[in-house]
Protein backbone atom coordinates (compact mmCIF):
# COMPACT_ATOMS: atom_id res chain seq x y z
CA UNK A 1 0.00 0.00 0.00
CA UNK A 2 1.47 3.35 -1.07
CA UNK A 3 1.11 6.08 1.55
CA UNK A 4 2.38 9.61 1.13
CA UNK A 5 4.24 10.86 4.18
CA UNK A 6 2.30 13.38 6.22
CA UNK A 7 3.32 16.99 5.66
CA UNK A 8 2.49 19.81 8.09
CA UNK A 9 0.11 17.56 10.05
CA UNK A 10 -1.97 16.97 6.93
CA UNK A 11 -3.56 13.58 6.48
CA UNK A 12 -1.68 10.72 4.87
CA UNK A 13 -2.76 9.78 1.36
CA UNK A 14 -2.96 6.17 0.19
CA UNK A 15 -3.97 4.42 -3.00
CA UNK A 16 -7.65 3.51 -3.02
CA UNK A 17 -10.13 1.73 -5.21
CA UNK A 18 -13.65 0.39 -5.54
CA UNK A 19 -13.18 -1.33 -2.16
CA UNK A 20 -13.46 2.19 -0.66
CA UNK A 21 -16.98 2.70 -2.07
CA UNK A 22 -18.73 2.58 1.32
CA UNK A 23 -16.30 5.10 2.84
CA UNK A 24 -16.62 7.42 -0.17
CA UNK A 25 -20.42 7.25 -0.06
CA UNK A 26 -20.34 8.08 3.66
CA UNK A 27 -18.15 11.12 2.89
CA UNK A 28 -20.52 12.22 0.16
CA UNK A 29 -23.51 11.80 2.45
CA UNK A 30 -21.79 13.91 5.11
CA UNK A 31 -21.00 16.59 2.54
CA UNK A 32 -24.63 16.66 1.33
CA UNK A 33 -25.83 16.94 4.93
CA UNK A 34 -23.40 19.81 5.60
CA UNK A 35 -24.28 21.63 2.36
CA UNK A 36 -28.01 21.23 3.05
CA UNK A 37 -27.61 22.54 6.60
CA UNK A 38 -25.95 25.62 5.11
CA UNK A 39 -28.69 26.15 2.50
CA UNK A 40 -26.43 25.07 -0.36
CA UNK A 41 -28.34 22.29 -2.13
CA UNK A 42 -27.50 23.42 -5.67
CA UNK A 43 -24.25 21.47 -5.82
CA UNK A 44 -25.33 17.92 -4.96
CA UNK A 45 -28.98 18.20 -3.91
CA UNK A 46 -30.41 17.37 -0.50
CA UNK A 47 -30.72 13.58 -0.70
CA UNK A 48 -27.84 11.37 0.48
CA UNK A 49 -25.85 9.83 -2.37
CA UNK A 50 -26.14 6.40 -0.75
CA UNK A 51 -29.94 6.46 -1.21
CA UNK A 52 -29.74 7.18 -4.97
CA UNK A 53 -28.95 3.98 -6.91
CA UNK A 54 -27.88 5.82 -10.06
CA UNK A 55 -25.49 8.01 -8.04
CA UNK A 56 -24.04 4.98 -6.26
CA UNK A 57 -23.41 3.35 -9.63
CA UNK A 58 -21.75 6.52 -11.01
CA UNK A 59 -19.45 6.67 -8.00
CA UNK A 60 -18.64 2.96 -8.36
CA UNK A 61 -17.81 3.48 -12.05
CA UNK A 62 -15.61 6.46 -11.17
CA UNK A 63 -13.70 4.42 -8.59
CA UNK A 64 -13.24 1.59 -11.11
CA UNK A 65 -12.08 3.76 -14.01
CA UNK A 66 -9.76 6.30 -12.38
CA UNK A 67 -6.75 6.53 -10.12
CA UNK A 68 -8.20 6.69 -6.59
CA UNK A 69 -6.53 8.30 -3.58
CA UNK A 70 -7.83 8.27 -0.01
CA UNK A 71 -6.77 10.69 2.73
CA UNK A 72 -6.70 9.20 6.22
CA UNK A 73 -6.52 10.78 9.64
CA UNK A 74 -3.91 9.76 12.22
CA UNK A 75 -6.06 6.76 13.19
CA UNK A 76 -6.25 5.48 9.61
CA UNK A 77 -9.88 6.56 9.13
CA UNK A 78 -10.71 7.81 5.61
CA UNK A 79 -11.45 11.55 5.67
CA UNK A 80 -11.18 12.46 1.99
CA UNK A 81 -11.16 10.98 -1.49
CA UNK A 82 -9.79 12.07 -4.84
CA UNK A 83 -9.90 10.49 -8.27
CA UNK A 84 -7.59 11.39 -11.15
CA UNK A 85 -7.85 10.69 -14.85
CA UNK A 86 -5.85 11.58 -17.96
CA UNK A 87 -9.05 13.04 -19.41
CA UNK A 88 -11.96 15.09 -18.09
CA UNK A 89 -15.54 14.08 -17.51
CA UNK A 90 -17.65 13.75 -20.67
CA UNK A 91 -19.22 17.21 -20.26
CA UNK A 92 -15.81 18.99 -20.31
CA UNK A 93 -13.70 19.44 -23.44
CA UNK A 94 -10.21 17.89 -23.26
CA UNK A 95 -7.37 20.37 -22.86
CA UNK A 96 -5.69 19.55 -26.18
CA UNK A 97 -2.48 18.61 -24.35
CA UNK A 98 -1.59 16.01 -21.73
CA UNK A 99 -3.43 16.67 -18.50
CA UNK A 100 -4.32 15.14 -15.18
CA UNK A 101 -7.95 15.82 -14.37
CA UNK A 102 -9.39 15.78 -10.86
CA UNK A 103 -12.60 13.92 -11.58
CA UNK A 104 -13.78 13.82 -7.99
CA UNK A 105 -12.83 15.38 -4.65
CA UNK A 106 -14.76 15.03 -1.39
CA UNK A 107 -13.95 15.45 2.27
CA UNK A 108 -15.78 14.00 5.25
CA UNK A 109 -17.64 16.82 6.95
CA UNK A 110 -18.22 14.66 10.06
CA UNK A 111 -14.50 14.74 10.80
CA UNK A 112 -13.21 18.27 10.43
CA UNK A 113 -9.59 17.34 9.76
CA UNK A 114 -7.85 20.51 8.63
CA UNK A 115 -6.19 20.49 5.22
CA UNK A 116 -7.73 17.31 3.75
CA UNK A 117 -8.70 18.87 0.43
CA UNK A 118 -5.38 20.71 0.18
CA UNK A 119 -3.45 17.50 0.93
CA UNK A 120 -5.33 15.63 -1.79
CA UNK A 121 -4.81 18.42 -4.33
CA UNK A 122 -1.10 18.56 -3.45
CA UNK A 123 -0.99 14.82 -4.04
CA UNK A 124 -2.71 15.31 -7.41
CA UNK A 125 -0.01 17.82 -8.37
CA UNK A 126 2.73 15.38 -7.33
CA UNK A 127 1.08 12.63 -9.39
CA UNK A 128 0.88 14.87 -12.45
CA UNK A 129 4.56 15.84 -12.10
CA UNK A 130 5.49 12.17 -11.61
CA UNK A 131 3.74 11.46 -14.93
CA UNK A 132 5.56 14.34 -16.61
CA UNK A 133 2.33 16.32 -17.04
CA UNK A 134 2.33 20.11 -16.58
CA UNK A 135 -1.45 20.69 -16.52
CA UNK A 136 -3.73 19.82 -13.61
CA UNK A 137 -7.42 20.61 -14.14
CA UNK A 138 -10.62 20.27 -12.13
CA UNK A 139 -14.26 21.14 -12.65
CA UNK A 140 -16.68 22.20 -9.95
CA UNK A 141 -20.06 23.67 -9.13
CA UNK A 142 -20.00 27.37 -10.01
CA UNK A 143 -23.39 28.37 -8.63
CA UNK A 144 -24.53 29.69 -5.31
CA UNK A 145 -22.10 32.04 -3.62
CA UNK A 146 -19.10 30.87 -5.68
CA UNK A 147 -17.36 29.46 -2.59
CA UNK A 148 -16.18 26.30 -4.34
CA UNK A 149 -14.58 28.23 -7.21
CA UNK A 150 -12.96 30.51 -4.61
CA UNK A 151 -11.64 27.45 -2.76
CA UNK A 152 -9.91 26.12 -5.88
CA UNK A 153 -8.51 29.57 -6.65
CA UNK A 154 -7.05 29.56 -3.15
CA UNK A 155 -5.38 26.25 -4.01
CA UNK A 156 -3.55 27.81 -6.96
CA UNK A 157 -6.03 27.08 -9.76
CA UNK A 158 -7.20 29.72 -12.22
CA UNK A 159 -10.61 29.72 -13.92
CA UNK A 160 -10.65 28.50 -17.51
CA UNK A 161 -13.98 27.83 -19.22
CA UNK A 162 -17.50 27.60 -17.83
CA UNK A 163 -20.12 25.01 -18.79
CA UNK A 164 -23.60 23.85 -17.84
CA UNK A 165 -25.07 20.41 -17.45
CA UNK A 166 -28.83 20.92 -17.58
CA UNK A 167 -29.28 23.85 -15.20
CA UNK A 168 -26.14 23.00 -13.16
CA UNK A 169 -23.47 25.70 -13.68
CA UNK A 170 -19.88 24.50 -13.75
CA UNK A 171 -16.41 25.97 -13.87
CA UNK A 172 -13.23 24.36 -15.16
CA UNK A 173 -10.09 25.52 -13.37
CA UNK A 174 -6.49 24.74 -14.20
CA UNK A 175 -3.10 24.86 -12.57
CA UNK A 176 0.23 24.88 -14.40
CA UNK A 177 2.79 22.82 -12.51
CA UNK A 178 5.96 23.74 -14.37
Amino acid sequence: MEITKREDDRPAVRRGGVEDLAAVLAMLDSAVEWLTAHGRTGQWGAEPFSTRPSSVEKIRENLESTSVWIAEDEDGIPVGALTLSPRPSSYVEPAGEPEVFVRFLVTDRRRAVRGVGAALLAHAAREARRQGVDLLRVDCYAGGDGALVAYYRGQGFVPAETFTVGDWPGQVLERRLG
